[in-house]
């Protein structure tokens, strides 16, 4: 793991909160029909290549790796937190769960034909978000596909913001999509959904391919 004050603070924040967070969060998916769609028009894409392994980068507590097997995929998760991936191996026994940071990945080139970061860039600082785009195109097979969910600034800049967990960042949807092209992902497709009872920013997502 690359040894950098931001990932450190950003794993001991999400390890000190771990068994809330996965409370928190459980059963979240079954209410939210739009991403469901996401991740399931993510996992056509991935079937269809046939081009390797999913790789759930920043998995938390397991649910949407889990989520992402339950429709057809090979896949595994990496988290910075241990307290997370303790977690996850927990509650998925069948599923490999690796602690990692996604800017430094031990996996060779080429290896995987799917990643999703579900909400797991949000507190990457914007200046070295880049370099993680690179290392995601690196270990993505040429017909692999990316799948992004993030907090969108709703026509604004890049704001931080008080995360519940650790300050994290919305970006506007365009520049997040223009950034990926920089290191050579080529847009499939976006959606954009608004907040729902209890949540306070819109949510973007958005699907690329190597």
């Amino acid at each position: 793991m690359t040894d950098s004050p931001y990932l450190r603070a950003t794993a001991q924040a999400y390890d000190a909160v771990a068994g809330r967070y996965a409370d928190f969060v459980r059963g979240e998916l079954a209410q939210v029909p739009l991403d469901r769609a996401v991740l399931a028009a993510f996992a056509e894409f991935v079937r269809a290549a046939g081009a390797g392994p999913v790789a759930e980068f920043g998995c938390g507590p397991g649910r949407v790796t889990a989520h992402l097997r339950d429709l057809g995929l090979d896949v595994f998760g990496v988290d910075l937190s241990p307290a997370m991936i303790d977690l996850a191996r927990r509650a998925y026994p069948d599923l490999s769960f690796e602690v990692g940071s996604m800017d430094a990945l031990d996996l060779a080139d080429g290896k995987l034909g799917g990643i999703v970061a579900w909400y797991s860039i949000i507190h990457t600082p914007p200046e070295e978000l880049r370099s993680y785009f690179a290392e995601f195109r690196r270990v993505l097979a040429p017909e692999g596909h990316l799948l992004l969910a993030f907090f969108e600034s709703e026509g604004g800049p890049v704001t931080v913001f008080d995360h519940a967990v650790t300050p994290a960042y919305r970006w506007p949807i365009d520049d997040l999509a223009e950034l990926a092209r920089e290191v050579e992902f080529v847009e499939v497709g976006r959606m954009l959904r608004e907040p729902r009872e209890g949540e306070r920013f819109r949510r973007g997502h958005l699907l690329l391919r190597g």
